[in-house]
């Protein structure tokens, strides 16, 4: 049995996606909530995001960001790309690449919260940045065509989702040969015990 099977085997996937919606959900509507993670302006400083690019951008497109790194640190995005990033969230990291894209290029954001879609679409209006567009979908079903993206983007994200394989093999889908994935997560290069991948809390947490 392969590490994928065995984690599909442990651990009850439409029980996790739902802990993770209601968790991102009061992110999005109380993002001055007591989390166990970081959020909003200083985890996007503290993480490196260029200040000149965050500071000018309103609260509500920054301050539910919950990322754990940053995947623009490996490579800026050239102008006209066309970008999808998978677990979008409020929009922080969309924005950002709409920036370096510039209105030659179209960044789309998926999202399966729907208190998340709702923010960043409101705040997509609010910048007036019509090259950026967010749908709702699972990131191990991407609503988009195939080969149509430059470059994938997530930021703390594959994490979250109990099939890895189905979710880079979604990347790889919707990638042009020759596409770019620019991700930040949390990996683990220690065994997990069983009883600690079968606890939907703890995947959260």
């Amino acid at each position: 049995m392969s590490a994928q099977e065995e984690v599909d085997d442990k651990v009850d996937a439409n029980a996790l996606r739902k802990e993770v919606q209601k968790k991102y959900s009061e992110v999005a509507v109380a993002p001055e909530g007591d989390y166990h993670f970081h959020t909003g302006r200083p985890l996007a400083k503290r993480l490196g995001y260029d200040d000149a690019v965050a500071d000018p951008m309103p609260d509500a497109a920054v301050e539910s960001f919950a990322g754990v790194g940053n995947p623009f640190s490996l490579r800026p995005l050239e102008s006209g790309e066309r970008v999808v990033d998978i677990g979008s969230g409020a929009g922080f990291d969309c924005f950002v690449a709409a920036q370096q894209v510039t209105p030659f290029g179209h960044v789309v954001g998926i999202d399966m919260t729907a208190e998340m879609l709702n923010k960043s679409r409101a705040t997509a209006q609010v910048m007036a940045m019509d090259h950026v567009a967010f749908r709702e979908g699972l990131i191990e079903d991407l609503p988009v065509e195939d080969g149509w993206a430059d470059a994938v983007i997530s930021n703390g994200v594959i994490n979250l989702c109990a099939d890895k394989q189905q979710v880079f093999a979604e990347i790889n889908r919707v990638l042009k040969p020759g596409g770019v994935l620019q991700f930040a997560d949390i990996a683990n290069g220690k065994p997990v015990p069983e009883a600690a991948v079968a606890d939907v809390d703890l995947w959260t947490a």
